[in-house]
């Protein structure tokens, strides 16, 4: 029997690895090991807050410190602005071995997300009256809007304490450009979630024709947290295969 493969959870904007504990939980209980990882400055992180580049880097670097104890081939998902970050990452790194788009950009060599967003028909959501600026350099989310932006479905007790750990976002990780593009030779899943109103359902219909696989979920922006389960069987599924 071949092993499972270990789930590496990549969070998107604003977020921290504390979004994924009650998949991690889920995914425990079927015997599926996964790591979820801090962004520099996101979350529990003591590191400042970094661009698009120095955001894949460290999980560059958190791969490579995986290796070494002997976890390789690893399934690397990313949610949302996670999808530029894990593109960016199975660029240069060949422990990758299936990617996985939660409700997430898949730009390939040359685009940001920014740019993926603009060459797509344009479609409003919430997130677009949600995003407030907070300096020259940051952005940060107004928490009237953070739960229809991303929490649409979720239970009222999530909702509160998920807006509550909300971090500012750099806009630098928005505009730079993915440097490859890793799908032409890694498997790769999209998870698309048909009520987002952060990623518009349409453009994740657009981005999920770069991937080998889409399933669709009936939910929000947030499936590991509001149709936990099923995301689970998705990421399952992977691991096992």
């Amino acid at each position: 029997m071949s092993p499972i493969r270990h789930v590496v959870l990549v969070h998107g904007a604003w977020h921290g690895a504390w979004c994924f504990s009650a998949l991690q939980a889920e995914l425990d209980r079927r015997g599926v090991p996964s790591l979820a990882i801090d962004l520099p400055g996101h979350g529990a992180s003591t590191l400042p807050l970094s661009d698009m580049h120095g955001d894949a880097q460290h999980v560059v670097d958190t791969l490579a410190a995986l290796r070494t104890r002997g976890i390789e081939n690893v399934v690397l998902a990313g949610h949302s602005y996670g999808g530029a970050v894990i593109n960016q990452v199975a660029s240069t790194d060949a422990s990758v071995s299936h990617l996985v788009y939660i409700a997430a950009f898949a730009p390939d060599a040359g685009q940001s997300v920014m740019s993926q967003l603009m060459a797509m028909p344009r479609h409003d959501t919430v997130l677009g009256g949600a995003m407030v600026v907070i300096d020259d350099a940051n952005t940060t989310i107004n928490p009237a809007l953070a739960q229809e932006a991303f929490y649409g479905c979720c239970d009222s007790g999530v909702i509160a304490a998920s807006i509550a750990r909300l971090s500012p976002q750099p806009m630098a990780t928005m505009t730079q450009e993915v440097t490859g593009s890793p799908r032409d030779s890694i498997s790769s899943t999209y998870v698309l979630c048909s009520q987002d109103q952060a990623v518009h359902p349409e453009h994740q219909k657009i981005m999920s024709q770069l991937c080998n696989n889409v399933v669709t979920l009936d939910t929000d922006h947030s499936p590991f947290v509001s149709m936990v389960k099923e995301t689970a069987d998705i990421l399952e599924r992977i691991a096992r295969s």
